[in-house]
C-alpha cells in the first residue's frame, strides 16, 4: 500500500532544507521497500514547525516538526512511514497544537491541508462552491452579499469591498478589468504567498466571482518578482483551471466569460499602490495617479477596474459558499469576519494566525506569539508594514479592528505584526522610515520626494542634539505636509512610525523637552 506523505513545497519550507527532506524520504522509503506518494503542501503556518512532515495514517495525519535530511534515516527507522511516534520529533496531529486549536480558518482552512495543483482535492474540501451559486445569481446579488458580509479590504486603508465592486459594476463600459494586487511588500508579511503555493484556486475562484459580479472579462494578477514559486504555482492552477473550464469563454458553463493573466513586476515598493500598479500593468514606469478618476471609473487602459488584495479576493468564495451572514458572524464592529495575523521579529511563534477581529495586541504578542523568543522583553510592536505606527507595551490593550487602531494613531494595513525587544534603538527605526520612503518614492510629489529627505536629514540633527526643541517642531510640521499633501500613502503614512517613535520613545531621540503629538 502507497503510504501519503506531506512535505510543503511552500518558500517558507524549502528555505530551511524541505527539498533535501524530500530526497532523503525517497531514499529511505526505497531502501525499506515502501511505496510513498510525496504531495508538496502548503505550508501550515507555524514556520517553528518548518520543514513539517505529515505521513497520512488511517488514524489521520500525523507530523514530525523540523526535520533535516540528517533526521530521515532514523525517523524512517522509528516507524515514519508508518505513523509511529518513537522519535522526538514526532508531534501528533498538527492541529491539535494550540496555534491552530484558537484559530478560525475561514481563508486559510485548506492551507497545509491539500494538494494545492490538484482540483480535484480543492474541490473536495468545499473549493468552487461559491462561484457555484455566484453564476446563478444576478451581478445586484453578489455585490450584496458582500456588501452584507462586511468585508472590507485587507491591505491597507480598509475600504468595503462591495462598495468598490458595485461602482465597478454600475460604471458603463465594453471591457471591465478585475486586478489582483499580490505585489506584497511590507515586512513581516507573507500571507499572500502563502495562499498563493498552498491554495491558488481560492485566489482564481476569488477573482472569477469578482468578475462575474462586475462584467469584467479579464483578470489580471500582478505578482512581485520576489515569488518565483508563487508565480509557478499560479500559472499552473490558472492553466488546469481553464482546462476545467472554469476559466475561459464560458465559466462554469454559464453565459460568463472570464481569464486571468499573471503580471510580474520588478519589486518597486510604490507598485503595491494601486495606480502606480496600474502603470506597472501597462507598461509604464510605476508611478502614482492622481486621483480622480478613481481606477472603478477609469482603471487599467482608461476601464473600470476593481483593484484588490490577494486576501480580499480570496474572502469571496466563503461568503458565497457559506453566506454572508457567516462571514458577518464573526468580528466586532465595523470590523467583520477574520484576519490573517501574520506574526514575525523576536517572537517564539512566527507565524500565520487568522481569528476574528478583536483579538487584542497583547493576546497576540504574550499569549499566540509566545513571548518572546531572545528572552528579552518586547519593547516595540510594529503593526502594518514599515509604515505602520510603533506600539509600546502601554497598549498592548488595543483591539485587533480598523477604529481601534486608528483612535490609537496605528493602522492595521496587511496585517503584519513585527515585534521588537528592548535591544532596538526607535530613533533608528524613526529615521529608517523617512529613508525607506526616500529610496521607494516615486518622486512624482513633493512632500514625498523631498520630505523623505529633509525627514532623515531633521532625525540626524534631533539625535545629535542640535536645536532639538526647533528641530522636533519642523519634524512635525514636515510629518504633517507630508501626511495631507502626498500623492499616495507612501508619503502619507510614512509619519506614523515617525511620529509614533517619537512619542512613545522620546528618550531614544535624546530625551527632547517635550514629546510631540501622535499624527492620527
Amino acid at each position: 500500500m502507497t503510504v501519503r506523505v506531506f512535505v510543503p513545497g511552500d518558500m517558507a519550507a524549502v528555505a530551511v532544507g524541505a527539498g533535501a527532506v524530500v530526497d532523503a524520504l525517497r531514499a529511505a522509503a526505497a531502501a525499506s521497500g515502501v511505496p510513498i506518494e510525496i504531495v508538496r503542501n502548503g505550508s501550515r503556518g507555524l514556520f517553528g514547525l518548518e520543514p513539517l512532515v505529515e505521513v497520512l495514517t488511517a488514524a489521520g495525519r500525523v507530523g514530525y516538526a523540523a526535520v533535516t535530511a540528517a533526521d530521515v534515516p532514523a525517523l524512517a527507522a522509528s516507524g515514519l512511514f508508518e505513523g509511529k511516534g518513537g522519535h522526538p520529533k514526532f508531534i501528533g496531529d498538527p492541529k491539535a497544537l494550540p496555534f491552530f486549536q484558537r484559530q478560525t480558518r475561514l481563508t486559510f482552512a485548506r492551507c497545509g491541508v491539500t494538494d494545492p495543483q490538484s482540483l480535484d482535492d480543492y474541490r473536495r474540501h468545499g473549493g468552487y462552491r461559491g462561484l457555484e451559486r455566484a453564476v446563478a445569481m444576478t451581478g445586484e446579488a453578489i455585490v450584496d452579499a458582500i456588501k452584507l458580509s462586511g468585508l472590507r479590504g485587507r491591505g491597507g486603508a480598509g475600504f468595503p469591498t462591495g462598495i468598490k465592486w458595485d461602482t465597478v459594476r454600475l460604471t458603463p463600459a465594453a471591457q471591465k478589468y478585475i486586478v489582483c494586487n499580490a505585489d506584497e511588500g511590507d515586512s513581516g508579511t507573507f500571507a499572500d504567498r502563502m495562499v498563493m503555493e498552498g491554495d491558488p484556486f481560492l485566489l482564481i475562484e476569488g477573482m472569477t466571482i469578482a468578475g462575474v459580479c462586475t462584467g469584467a472579462t479579464k483578470g489580471y494578477l500582478y505578482v512581485r518578482s520576489e515569488y518565483p514559486f508563487a508565480v509557478t504555482a499560479m500559472q499552473r492552477a490558472i492553466e488546469t483551471a481553464r482546462r476545467a473550464g472554469l476559466l475561459g469563454a464560458a465559466v462554469a458553463g454559464s453565459s460568463h466569460a472570464f481569464d486571468i493573466e499573471v503580471r510580474v513586476g520588478a519589486g518597486a515598493y510604490v507598485c503595491g499602490e494601486e495606480t502606480a500598479l496600474l502603470e506597472s500593468l501597462e507598461g509604464k514606469r510605476g508611478q502614482v495617479r492622481a486621483k480622480p478618476p478613481l481606477p472603478a471609473h477609469a482603471g487599467l487602459f482608461g476601464k473600470p477596474t476593481v483593484i484588490n488584495n490577494v486576501l480580499s479576493l480570496a474572502a469571496a468564495p466563503f461568503i458565497l459558499g457559506e453566506g454572508a451572514q457567516a462571514y458577518r458572524d464573526f468580528g466586532v464592529g465595523r470590523s467583520r469576519g477574520t484576519m490573517p495575523i501574520q506574526l514575525a521579529g523576536d517572537l517564539r511563534n512566527g507565524g500565520l494566525f487568522e481569528t476574528p477581529f478583536g483579538v487584542t495586541l497583547g493576546d497576540l504578542i504574550d499569549d499566540i506569539g509566545g513571548g518572546s523568543i531572545s528572552g528579552a522583553p518586547i519593547r516595540a510592536v510594529q503593526v502594518g508594514g514599515p509604515l505602520g505606527a510603533y506600539f509600546p507595551p502601554s497598549l498592548f490593550d488595543t483591539p485587533f479592528d480598523y477604529e481601534a487602531f486608528a483612535a490609537r494613531g496605528g493602522l492595521i494595513g496587511h496585517g503584519g505584526v513585527v515585534a521588537f525587544n528592548d535591544s532596538v534603538d526607535m530613533a533608528a527605526q524613526a529615521r529608517f522610515a523617512m529613508e525607506f520612503c526616500a529610496i521607494e518614492s516615486c518622486g512624482k510629489c513633493t512632500p514625498c520626494r523631498i520630505g523623505a529627505v529633509r525627514g532623515v536629514e531633521t532625525v540626524d540633527k534631533i539625535v545629535r542634539g542640535e536645536d532639538r526643541s526647533a528641530n522636533l517642531t519642523v519634524l512635525e510640521d514636515l510629518c504633517e505636509t507630508m501626511k495631507f499633501g502626498s500623492l499616495c500613502a507612501l508619503g502619507g503614512f510614512t509619519p506614523y512610525p515617525v511620529m509614533s517613535a517619537l512619542t512613545h520613545f522620546p528618550e531614544d531621540f535624546g530625551a527632547p523637552s517635550r514629546a510631540p503629538e501622535a499624527v492620527v
